[in-house]
């Protein structure tokens, strides 16, 4: 199907959308670490139901030994520190501007890669970070009473934010050397990412149970079983978040170029600035659409380079 690599990265950029909202939502009503254990758990029954239908095994075939290891890596930085983070400022600023915070993933990724991979950091590149950075800047800062400059938001929801931004950028290096170290004549090609997720989401819903239990006990995770609203949340998330859209973000790569889908699925900054005023009551200045849209542009300049 022609552009259909475009389509499906429209798509994600949609379903991403649709999951900050939610997570939102959700995070305020049922708790960060609550929500993201319940999203774990979902994500891997999804999982075990789609392998069964599939292969049926409730398993994913031609993990290697290597792929499992720097997978669970990345299941720790991405999901458990980088949801934590993401998750907490969406309680503290608001799911609008956790996205445009988001747009500083790929210059994590860039610089991890150049230490890890070794791969090249050209001028375009460090140019295209330098635009992504002044879109943000826009967005977030503004005139103060006592300074030329002050920041609009606050600052530790501007930290959790770049937290979430750098761990994300690390967790998406850290799982291409992953899958990269698949066995793939054991799995069809196609399967490999929902097989990487799976082993992610192990690692994620270990952490998070381990960081609930350290920080709240369980009580609440068991209150948020009966809670109808809250788990309807949670599913959608799911679906649309870890399920859904981390298996369509690297499918989309199989048909365009990796820059072209890496572009249209960072639109998210964009496309959620209306459902935000909607559903949050969240004003919308020409600071936040220039912001948001200099961004995306960096990001676009990032992956042309």
């Amino acid at each position: 199907m022609l552009y259909l690599g475009e389509l499906i990265s429209i798509g994600v950029a949609f379903s991403w959308t649709a999951t900050a909202l939610l997570s939102e939502y959700g995070s305020k009503r049922l708790g960060n670490l609550t929500l993201n254990v319940l999203r774990m758990s979902l994500t891997l029954a999804f999982s075990v139901v789609l392998f069964m239908a599939v292969s049926g095994s409730p398993l994913p075939c031609g993990i290697t030994r290597e792929a499992c290891l720097w997978l669970m890596l990345s299941g720790l930085v991405g999901y458990v520190a980088g949801d934590f983070c993401l998750f907490q400022c969406y309680i503290i600023i608001g799911s609008r501007y956790g996205q445009l915070f988001m747009t500083l993933s790929p210059l994590a990724a860039a610089i991890t890669a150049w230490i890890t991979l070794g791969q090249e950091m050209k001028a375009m590149s460090i140019a295209a970070m330098l635009i992504t950075l002044a879109g943000i800047g826009i967005s977030v800062l503004g005139r103060g009473e006592q300074h030329a400059v002050s920041l609009k938001l606050p600052l530790r929801g501007v930290l959790f934010a770049i937290g979430a931004a750098i761990c994300q950028g690390v967790g998406l290096v850290l799982s291409k050397i992953g899958m990269d170290s698949y066995d793939t004549t054991q799995l069809a090609e196609w399967l490999v990412p929902f097989s990487a997720n799976f082993l992610r989401c192990i690692a994620g819903i270990v952490g998070f149970s381990f960081l609930l239990y350290r920080r709240e006990g369980f009580t609440h995770l068991l209150d948020a079983l009966h809670d109808v609203k809250g788990m309807t949340v949670a599913t959608a998330t799911t679906i649309f978040g870890p399920f859904v859209g981390v298996g369509f973000s690297l499918m989309a790569v199989q048909y365009t170029s990796a820059g072209i889908a890496s572009t249209l699925m960072a639109l998210t900054p964009i496309i959620i600035i209306l459902p935000s005023r909607w559903l949050f009551h969240q004003p919308i200045t020409w600071r936040t659409i220039a912001g948001a849209v200099i961004s995306v542009a960096g990001v676009s300049l990032f992956f042309v380079s």
